[in-house]
């Protein structure tokens, strides 16, 4: 797939995840390394804006509506509030130990964040960012993710490793589906409609397919490069991409009722993470140990 690198300011060090807001036409990264968010302008792919003081930035989650960005900061445990208009820090929340996804809940206008250590999810005031809810799914958390046409959010916990379901608005989970195959759950994607769900397990790199329309039976595991951590799908498309610690990006159609193996890219430079843009179909894979300093890779499916 063709692929054009765009210069990041920072340091070679390492990046976590990413949100596009689409209607704003902006890319936002978590530097990681840099306890840094890294806006970016999906047109003309510069970079507007480099918010500091994110210690040990990790998620990031766009509220258009609210325009502000959500993003947890894992060394000093806290979810921040960003103005996408100003940029801004507005303000901080305290969160569990080790805040790592964050999804933001635009059906009840809530913040949800997995606190990987304490295997708990946190659901935070828009505005205050105070913690309303906690929920206790396991030892540990991985990724979050919210549906906007259900209302529902799905995570992924162990041990064992399970697909977790439940609405933000409630004190008890809706569903647990044990996920048979899976070692190290952590990347979930939820297509809008809630028919399927995808999960990453980076222990022995596999995509597990679920069905959430007959009570979460695991529909098919297959593999994928190894590590796998980020997920991305692509709605216009129907295309699910997998990015792994292991510098790969696989490519599925999940249009079917089982995924079709598209290929693998690799990408070196650190590429574990990718975003999707709706409208250009673009992926943004941002790269911490390219050639000549960080990196943004900017690739068009063919």
């Amino acid at each position: 797939m063709p692929t054009r690198f765009v210069d990041l300011p920072g340091r070679a060090t390492r990046f976590d995840y990413e949100a596009i807001d689409a209607e704003a036409h902006r890319l936002w990264i978590a530097h990681l390394g840099d306890s840094t968010v890294v806006a970016v302008d999906i047109d003309t792919l510069a970079v507007v804006a480099e918010v500091a003081d994110v210690a040990g930035a990790h998620g990031v989650a766009v509220a258009p509506a609210r325009h502000l960005v959500y993003a947890t900061a894992t060394t000093s445990n806290e979810v921040v509030a960003i103005d996408s208009v100003t940029f801004a820090i507005v303000r901080r929340g305290a969160t569990g130990a080790f805040p790592d996804g964050v999804a933001y809940d635009a059906v009840h206008d809530l913040v949800l964040v997995t606190n990987k250590s304490d295997g708990t999810i946190t659901v935070h005031d828009p505005d205050t960012l105070a913690v309303v809810r906690t929920f206790k799914l396991g030892d540990e958390t991985g990724n979050v993710v919210s549906d906007p046409t259900t209302g529902l959010a799905y995570a992924a916990a162990l041990p064992p490793n399970r697909l977790v379901t439940f609405d933000p608005t409630l004190d008890d989970v809706i569903s647990t589906v044990e996920l048979t195959g899976c070692d190290g759950a952590h990347g979930v994607v939820v297509p809008p409609g809630a028919a399927r769900a995808y999960v990453a397990c980076e222990n022995n790199a596999k995509l597990i397919i679920v069905d959430l329309l007959t009570a979460g039976t695991v529909l098919a595991a297959t593999d994928v490069a190894s590590n796998p951590d980020v997920l991305a799908y692509d709605p216009g498309t129907a295309h699910l991409f997998v990015g792994s610690e292991s510098s790969n990006l696989d490519r599925f159609d999940v249009s079917g009722a089982r995924p079709i193996d598209l290929g693998r890219q690799k990408i070196d430079g650190g590429a574990h993470v990718v975003a999707v843009d709706p409208v250009s179909h673009r992926l943004f894979v941002p790269l911490a140990s390219a050639s000549g300093g960080p990196k943004l890779a900017v690739i068009t499916p063919g």
